[in-house]
């Protein structure tokens, strides 16, 4: 299944791994690593693969198209969890939550990266998550 778009994230050592990049002038990172003239400026780093919940919400109803791009419809839809994940000492990345128990979603709970498809007119594709998981640091 194709990567949602090149250059977010790769399997290393059998894990994902998130690219953002960091500023040469003062060690800056930024996720993702910017693009055309922007990425001169900046190094390609794997981010951490485990974070903390910052903050969530629910999506109780389906995104207006565009700029959403998924394949259900108003009856087909189903809520989902998103949020930002606070990566130590890099930065927050806003995520989709790859959970059904929304009320088991804290802040502060420790999360990890994975990977999971989405379904998408036109076919599916590949995107990254962050679940609930024990051992992240907390």
């Amino acid at each position: 299944m194709a990567p949602i778009a090149q250059g977010l994230f790769e399997v290393v050592d059998g894990g994902p791994r998130l690219i953002g990049g960091v500023r040469k002038s003062d060690g800056k990172v930024v996720f993702p690593m910017p693009e055309g003239p922007e990425a001169q400026f900046y190094e390609p780093t794997h981010l951490a693969p485990e974070g903390t919940l910052w903050s969530y919400t629910v999506q109780r109803f389906r995104p207006k198209t565009p700029p959403y791009q998924g394949a259900d419809d108003e009856e087909s839809f189903r809520p989902f969890a998103l949020g930002y994940v606070e990566l130590p000492g890099q930065v927050i990345v806003e995520s989709r939550l790859a959970t059904e128990d929304f009320g088991s979603l804290k802040v502060g709970m420790p999360m990890r990266l994975t990977l999971m498809p989405f379904h998408r007119a036109g076919g599916d594709v590949l995107t990254f998550a962050f679940q609930p998981s024990q051992g992240a640091p907390e």
